[in-house]
């Protein structure tokens, strides 16, 4: 069943399978040290091939799966349906070039709404349009409900079937036992809007208004009648508030107000009798809970706390819509319910136990529960889908998202805990070689991007794997202002760029080698984005710690966050900005293109020319501050990416220079592949 599944989603949209094979070895660009000879080469085309498909999900049903798959152009995702017995497609949706399928749901057994996202020059992947479209399972009524390409009344009506409008739309509620409507969000294209709640006929498109926000950039919260209950949002003072109303006609009441509390409250949804509402609440310290919120007398009881880690993913009732426990991830993922007797908490000890205490999710299911789709995956493994019978207990392979790579050859993460300087507690991953004993590696700091909101997991990470692959150990670490430890943990990290965040990553670096880990001699500090301003503050600060550094897109002159890019461009991003980076006036000393005569490794830049939230300009800047420091500096610029190269033979040359690069400096593998899209807009140093 798995290859006819799979051989059926090519087959429709004609998705190219790229080559798994070595192609000829690339040069070394240099003098490699002696340590590189042995290092095999590294097939950097399976890393930046896409994923079979991106989401799978069962209709209510159970007669088709819905699946968004990459088209071989790389420029495209399209949606495909499937019947799930003869494993035929029945329909397919997809856009011009440059489009894709983002989100979609089942609405009712015949049903699917979508949304779409566009690349854009100025981003690094696509971003939503806003448009939400509609198509049966076998392909017919394919219908744009709601965006700014809906077509108004035609010449000689006067009546519009939809409202063309410029407005953006998301979906709330798929009002689970109502076939014909669901409850949308739609909001304009300003940069700090007031969102309204409307309900809309999926199959004409047809809306009308249910409820307006009483606050900026809101989401909404429905019971399970259908009625809008709750709405979160902040103004540009970016302090959160969460409102409340006890019905359709009531008036909404301010529950929490981020700027009197100090503290975040997220709502997620209802019991089934409506009687009880559940709330992830922020904490001034430790991590988030969830209560329990009697909407009756509004007292509150906690149902959830975890002592390390914040809710990561919430779960539900398999049948509903009723949250029941959550995903944590404060090491390997695992799952805590709000009722450890409750039924879906013993499926879910039942399905982890089947497949050797492997992460589970159930990701879709039949409205009577009995079928459902299962995800599994590890470290090693991008992901498993398996049609799990309730009744029968069988669970089978249906698809992997990725099955070019085998779980077996690929490397292990584990998680690692440590104490910064100050005392604070971090946690992190460490990624060792496959084979590899764990001792003097040559190893690769990897600081995330955000930094805020944003966190490293242990999960398959292709950049980790390819890292991996080409001998070096990778070290991943969740500094202070990383999201998923509470509240204080990430104000820790507010106005310390360059400073105590930097501080964290020194200190694991340096508990890498004391542990013996890392070979002293040979590290290197790369990342992206926030990422790669660290890579480069870490050897501006530490100039005898690492040996090179690469920064991927990133920013290096703070105070032009303050007049540059997208973030300061609504009054929510300077508020952002003052709070979280600092007063451009306070900034230039923690700015590494200031800090060029304290750097003594060689530096390898890449930027998009086309980027908005780190532009350019920053690379460029960075790169002259080197070159007048006397610092050995590669780069490799292309004039049409953003933040981030999105097009794959622009990230298989990247990748392709990455590798020879680090192999310069630490001895690791080079690509074996060529690289790819020199025609395409690219300046190189090299």
């Amino acid at each position: 069943m798995k290859s006819r599944i799979r051989s059926a989603l090519f087959a429709t949209l004609a998705v190219a399978s790229v080559g798994a094979s070595a192609q000829s070895q690339a040069d070394a660009v240099g003098g490699a040290i002696a340590s590189a000879a042995v290092a095999h080469p590294v097939d950097v085309g399976r890393y930046v091939r896409a994923d079979t498909f991106n989401e799978i999900k069962l209709s209510p049903n159970g007669d088709y799966y819905a699946a968004t798959v990459p088209l071989d152009d790389g420029e495209r995702t399209g949606l495909v349906i499937t019947h799930r017995e003869s494993h035929t497609v029945s329909g397919t949706f997809m856009l011009g070039k440059n489009t894709h399928v983002d989100e979609f749901h089942w609405v009712n057994a015949e049903r699917v709404v979508l949304s779409i996202s566009q690349k854009f020059g100025a981003l690094d992947e696509p971003m939503g349009t806003g448009e939400l479209y509609a198509i049966n399972a076998d392909g017919s009524q394919v219908e744009l409900l709601v965006g700014q390409r809906v077509r108004g009344p035609e010449l000689g009506t006067r009546v519009s079937r939809k409202k063309a409008e410029m407005v953006a739309a998301r979906l709330v509620d798929d009002l689970p036992g109502n076939d014909r409507e669901v409850i949308i969000a739609v909001s304009t294209f300003d940069a700090d809007p007031f969102t309204r709640a409307e309900r809309m006929d999926v199959y004409s498109g047809r809306r009308h208004e249910m409820a307006r926000a009483p606050v900026l950039r809101a989401d909404f919260v429905t019971d399970n009648r259908g009625q809008v209950r709750f709405a979160v949002g902040a103004d540009t003072d970016n302090a959160q508030r969460m409102y409340y109303r006890a019905g359709a006609s009531a008036e909404w009441q301010l529950l929490n107000d981020e700027d009197q509390t100090g503290l975040r409250q997220l709502p997620l949804g209802f019991s089934a009798d409506d009687k009880i509402a559940y709330i992830e609440v922020e904490h001034h310290s430790g991590p988030n809970s969830i209560v329990a919120f009697n909407v009756a007398d509004q007292s509150r009881k906690q149902v959830l706390r975890d002592d390390n880690s914040d809710p990561d993913r919430i779960l539900y009732d398999s049948t509903n819509a009723i949250p029941v426990g959550a995903l944590l991830r404060d090491g390997k993922p695992r799952t805590a319910f709000f009722d450890d007797g409750s039924g879906e908490a013993r499926l879910y000890r039942s399905l982890e136990a089947a497949f050797g205490k492997q992460p589970v999710l159930i990701t879709s299911q039949t409205a009577d529960g009995r079928i459902a789709l299962v995800r599994t995956w590890n470290d090693r493994n991008p992901g498993d889908f398996y049609l799990f019978d309730r009744q029968a207990k069988t669970a089978d392979l249906l698809l992997s998202r990725a099955q070019w790579f085998d779980p077996r050859q690929m490397a292990s993460t584990r998680p690692i805990e440590l104490k910064a300087r100050d005392g604070l507690p971090l946690h992190g991953y460490l990624t060792l070689p496959a084979g590899s004993d764990g001792k003097s590696e040559p190893m690769v700091v990897l600081p995330h991007g955000g930094p805020f909101g944003v966190r490293d997991t242990w999960d398959f990470d292709g950049e980790v794997q390819l890292l991996a692959e080409a001998g070096y150990a990778v070290l991943r670490l969740n500094f202070r202002g990383s999201a998923g430890y509470g509240k204080a943990f990430a104000d820790a990290g507010a106005r310390q760029w360059g400073r105590a965040m930097q501080d964290d990553l020194t200190d694991a670096t340096r508990w890498a080698i004391e542990q013996g880990i890392a070979d002293s001699e040979r590290i290197c500090i790369y990342g992206g984005s926030y990422g790669a301003y660290a890579a480069l503050m870490g050897v501006a600060r530490e100039p005898t710690l690492y040996r090179c550094a690469v920064g991927y897109v990133g920013v290096y002159d703070l105070p032009t966050m303050h007049t540059d890019g997208d973030i300061q461009q609504r009054g929510s991003g300077e508020t952002f900005l003052n709070e979280w980076i600092g007063e451009r006036d306070k900034l230039d000393a923690v700015s590494p293109n200031n800090l060029a005569d304290r750097i003594e490794v060689p530096v390898f830049l890449a930027a998009g020319g086309e980027d908005e939230r780190a532009p350019i300009e920053h690379s460029e800047m960075m790169e002259r501050a080197l070159r007048s420091a006397g610092v050995p500096v590669e780069t490799l610029y292309y004039d049409t990416e953003g933040h981030g190269f999105y097009l794959q033979e622009h990230r298989r040359e990247y990748y392709t220079r990455l590798l020879a690069f680090l192999s310069r400096h630490l001895g690791g593998g080079i690509a074996a592949t060529t690289a790819g899209g020199g025609d395409n807009g690219a300046t190189a140093d090299k």
